[in-house]
């Protein structure tokens, strides 16, 4: 953990020095392609030592399955390579060197990793194999029209901006911040005929960057000072189940996990600034005219902690993977899209048993809280007063229903999640499957505007929040602007 620190904190200085000296009007693209690749790979070496070999092994052997392989079937042989390096390297140390520690927990950049290979495979197959016109617009944005280099290709998945704690980004936004070309924003002329690029300078990141570091010191300080005080462990305490009363119980599992969660936002929040004090992450500005550095941001600490659904805590939470899991899974299932994203969730985290139970407990809080929601909810938003008791209750129902349904992801083990569980009596487990008896769920074909059954409950908000602005001249992570009036900026970049 301090080796992670101090090389996060050693990141930011190199992303200042890389940004004011190694500006994309300095120096060449090269440069910076191999600087960010060399100083990735030297964090790497700090932090986890020769484990770090396997981040560029997992990387070399998925471009040289990209190579092989062709544009037609490479993304699935990537996608089944990654994921499954990723699964062997988890299981043999969790397993057989290091079971319930995080010591030299080299798999979370491959997590990372993993992402950047199967995401770019697919952008590559995309713009390279597929017919433009079965593209849906957010994949014809972010498809790739050329094969990255090899040095292109390991700057990409091990930049010293990323290759610690992420976040994933799309390679059509790094490679044009790597290059520093000019963001452009297309606007049709009155004729139909010509466009009009308008090109700005870049905006400084600064105050951006200081307000992150402000979160990540104050998400450090009451994860050191509070966090120990309440462990997540002593839910299953003898002592406290045998004593304690239900509404003590209950409250202190929502403590007890709200507690949990600063070291996460620390971490992405200090991985959000890097990127951004290198210059990278900007996202145009919002109605008020105020610049928007949330491009690869990875959580809303507000949204989560003041969620009134389920769906507004996913929607809120580590954001990138859920972007991923959408793109490279959801978009492209063949049947049961929810189901397969949940698997491929659950086998990206890990082979804790933990993780797993976390994740099925997911899915039927998720369709519990979805088939309340749709047959209850109006009945509550027609008058100002009743509508807050109602986002009260909700926001509580919320919060105890995620910290219940999290604790194994912590705990880890299944005789631990189990005992609590059982202490509990499986009460909102049961309580969900009586809601979905009750209550019917409705579902709509795939691809529906009303679609709200069956696409997981993350990702409609986030792509609608990525959707490109008449204000903006950033790369969106997700790709098509909802005025037909703007074109998407990528088809003016030259590849």
């Amino acid at each position: 953990q301090v080796n992670f620190v101090v090389c996060q904190l050693f990141a930011l200085l190199a992303a200042i020095w890389f940004r004011t000296y190694l500006h994309s009007s300095k120096t060449s693209p090269f440069i910076r392609h191999v600087v960010a690749t060399l100083l990735g790979l030297y964090l790497a070496l700090f932090c986890f030592g020769w484990y770090a070999l396997h981040f560029v092994i997992q990387s070399g052997i998925s471009y040289y399955i990209m190579i092989i392989i062709g544009v037609e079937n490479m993304h699935k042989y990537c996608f089944v390579f990654a994921l499954g390096y990723l699964t062997v390297c988890q299981i043999t140390r969790v397993y057989i060197f290091d079971y319930g520690q995080y010591s030299a927990d080299f798999s979370g950049p491959m997590m990372i990793i993993t992402q950047k290979i199967t995401s770019l495979a697919f952008e590559i197959h995309d713009g390279m194999f597929r017919k433009n016109e079965d593209l849906t617009p957010s994949q014809k944005c972010l498809a790739v029209r050329r094969m990255p280099s090899l040095l292109e290709y390991l700057s990409y998945n091990c930049n010293f901006m990323g290759i610690l704690a992420g976040p994933l980004c799309s390679y059509k936004d790094y490679i044009t911040f790597i290059e520093g070309r000019s963001y452009q924003l297309q606007q049709p002329e009155a004729n139909g005929k010509e466009d009009t690029k308008c090109e700005q300078t870049d905006p400084s990141p600064n105050i951006a960057v200081a307000q992150k570091l402000l979160i990540c010191g104050l998400s450090l300080l009451f994860h050191m000072t509070i966090t120990k005080t309440l462990p997540v462990e002593y839910n299953i305490d003898d002592n406290f189940r045998a004593t304690a009363s239900w509404p003590v119980r209950f409250f202190y599992l929502y403590v007890s996990l709200m507690a949990a969660r600063p070291k996460y936002y620390f971490a992405w929040t200090l991985a959000d600034a890097i990127n951004n004090a290198a210059g990278f992450g900007f996202r145009g500005y919002d109605k008020n005219g105020v610049t928007r550095w949330d491009l690869v941001s990875n959580l809303r600490i507000q949204q989560i902690e003041f969620s009134t659904s389920f769906k507004m805590f996913l929607d809120n939470w580590n954001i990138q993977t859920a972007l991923w899991l959408k793109r490279v899974c959801y978009e492209r299932a063949t049947f049961s899209p929810t189901i397969q994203t949940f698997i491929l969730s659950a086998i990206w985290h890990g082979v804790y048993p933990g993780y797993y139970l976390t994740f099925l407990t997911g899915v039927l809080m998720t369709l519990a809280a979805r088939a309340i929601r749709n047959n209850i909810r109006h009945y509550f938003v027609e008058s100002p007063a009743v509508k807050l008791c109602y986002d009260i209750i909700t926001w509580m129902a919320t919060q105890v229903a995620i910290s219940y349904t999290v604790v194994p992801f912590v705990l880890l083990s299944v005789k631990p999640s189990f005992t609590f569980y059982s202490s509990c009596y499986f009460c909102l487990h049961i309580a969900s499957i009586l809601v979905l008896l009750v209550f019917p769920l409705k579902r709509t074909q795939k691809g529906s505007k009303k679609h709200e059954s069956i696409e997981p409950v993350w990702s409609k908000k986030l792509e609608e929040e990525n959707l490109l602005q008449k204000n903006s001249y950033s790369t969106t992570n997700n790709s098509f602007s909802q005025n037909q009036e703007i074109t998407c900026r990528y088809q003016a970049l030259k590849q």
